[in-house]
């Protein structure tokens, strides 16, 4: 008898229908599992076999075909281990259900428990796609599944138990997440970073405000000490909260990965990662035989955070250039070729030369202008162009540490004025896929940028004088549109094209040497 049972299989961040057909037959005991499966699928065969019998049901000796349909997509992963049990069962006929409009999910243990797999949610919004009402899934990733409507999640513990659900058992029972309009609850972050933590700074904090209102890549040079990294972590305090779709596309990722906590569904904090400057190209960028997200796709709709920007290899650097445009990655492989998004925020800092103390004003910087300047130079100037804000952060003044507490504003009060821009730029981007002014197109930014005469007098000014690239030009207007919106002004003027030109630290050092 032949019995067909539906599971997903999954390449990157696209899912696909995967028919479980099993048949067994009289004869010497064989176990054939057919459709270009890797070694984690092979493998299936044991694990299969010791759940059934630990679950206290007869495993079929005889001549087993099992085939994973279709048989020309490679299937990779522990995720196919349920649904051959169940095919298997049904094909012996000690499983009796209507198998049409449900899916399985999962990894077996021996003992018959259920592990969680990876990539649980992207193939539930497939399947829900391809008509699928029900899907069984490990328990542990009910939470993940159960975002998506239109369909019945069942978490399940062991196959013991889903076995007795499945044939009918009057006291079985499987908890149901049947899906609905999910309430989209977001995570409070007060309590623990706030921008009133840090004292003194003000440029600092002006300029990290302006970057989260208007999504802009921003760059700290500072000595140790100053509270560039302080500062860089309690970002995500004021960045805009994340929409629905937001959350779906950086849970898919994160589910793909295989790096949800625990029983988590959606993630509603905007991510931020610092991953360590030992970094490869291939971690940043994503790597493997079949490509995994990589940290620039994990920070995708949040801020990748580089520390010691300089101690970075070059070829890291560099893999960041092309996303940091594009907001997507393509990685190829003999497998494949994959493309992750990674519409992100990067945020670095950096020692102004390697002693640290170049421009200190009381600690001698011991380095030669020669080896300041080949500091610098380890990033390089397309890297750089990409960055819209370029600050100087310097030593903090006693006076300052030693303010009266409560005087520094909070991150609540910094946020309503990023989240008020954030909702004009929303309205302005309106059935676009641009989302904040430093995503706008060339067309966009020629559309919305309006300037004053005297604006634009300054602003051709300050290109001829600092020799800024095209791209630099737009980030100055990208830059002044935001800022004319945290002051919700329609026409930019010339005090917000001057405060987006001292941003540009690195164009007016490099102008003045």
């Amino acid at each position: 008898m032949v019995s067909n049972i539906n599971s997903m299989g999954l390449f990157g961040l696209q899912s696909f229908m995967v028919e479980t057909e099993a048949d067994v037959s009289s004869g010497k005991y064989r176990f054939d599992l057919v459709g270009l499966p890797d070694t984690a699928v092979s493998e299936a065969k044991e694990r299969v076999e010791t759940a059934v019998k630990n679950s206290g049901y007869s495993f079929p000796y005889g001549h087993i075909t099992v085939n994973l349909a279709p048989a020309d997509i490679k299937k990779e992963g522990s995720v196919y281990d349920l649904p051959i049990l169940i095919a298997l069962l049904c094909a012996s006929r000690q499983l009796h259900f209507d198998a049409r409009g449900a899916a399985f999910l999962g990894e077996l243990s021996l003992s018959g428990q259920l592990r969680p797999v990876n990539g649980v949610l992207p193939m539930v919004i497939e399947a829900r796609q391809a008509g699928i009402k029900r899907v069984f899934v490990p328990e542990e990733n009910a939470g993940e599944a159960s975002v998506v409507e239109g369909v019945e999640i069942y978490g399940v513990k062991t196959v013991r138990q889903l076995l007795d659900f499945l044939n009918g058992k009057v006291d079985a029972e499987l908890p149901l997440l049947k899906s609905e309009p999910y309430v989209f609850q977001k995570e409070d972050l007060s309590g623990v970073l706030d921008f009133s933590d840090v004292k003194g700074q003000q440029a600092a904090k002006r300029a990290l405000e302006v970057a989260a209102a208007g999504g802009h890549n921003l760059l700290m040079i500072g000595p140790p000490g100053t509270g560039k990294s302080m500062l860089a972590k309690r970002l995500p305090t004021i960045l805009p909260d994340m929409t629905f779709a937001e959350a779906l596309e950086t849970t898919k990722i994160y589910s793909v990965a295989g790096i949800l906590r625990g029983k988590q569904g959606l993630i509603t904090t905007r991510p931020f990662r610092s991953p360590h400057h030992t970094v490869s190209g291939a971690a940043i960028s994503g790597g493997g035989s079949v490509p995994k997200p990589g940290e620039v796709s994990l920070a995708h709709n949040g801020v990748l955070f580089l520390d010691e920007l300089p101690e970075f290899s070059r070829t890291t650097m560099e893999a960041l250039r092309q996303p940091l445009e594009d907001g997507k990655v393509t990685i190829s492989r003999v497998a494949g070729t994959l493309t992750y998004p990674c519409s992100i925020m990067l945020v670095a800092a950096m020692n102004p030369c390697p002693c640290g103390f170049l421009g200190h004003p009381s600690k001698p910087c011991t380095c030669t202008p020669m080896a300041a300047q080949k500091y610098l130079n380890r990033v390089s100037g397309p890297l750089l162009d990409r960055i819209d804000i370029q600050i100087e952060v310097p030593p903090v003044e006693f006076n300052d540490l030693r303010g009266a507490s409560g005087q520094e504003e909070t991150s609540a009060q910094i946020k309503r004025r990023v989240d008020a821009a954030r909702v004009l730029q929303l309205e302005r981007f309106k059935g676009t896929n641009v989302t904040c002014n430093a995503k706008m197109t060339s067309v966009q930014t020629r559309k919305f940028c309006p300037l004053t005469d005297d604006a634009t007098a300054l602003l051709h000014s300050a290109f001829d004088r600092l020799g800024l690239s095209a791209r630099a030009y737009d980030k100055i207007l990208k830059l002044s549109r935001t800022i004319a919106d945290l002051e919700h002004s329609e026409v930019i003027n010339t005090d917000h094209i001057y405060e987006a030109i001292r941003y540009r630290s690195l164009d007016r050092r490099a102008a003045e040497a």
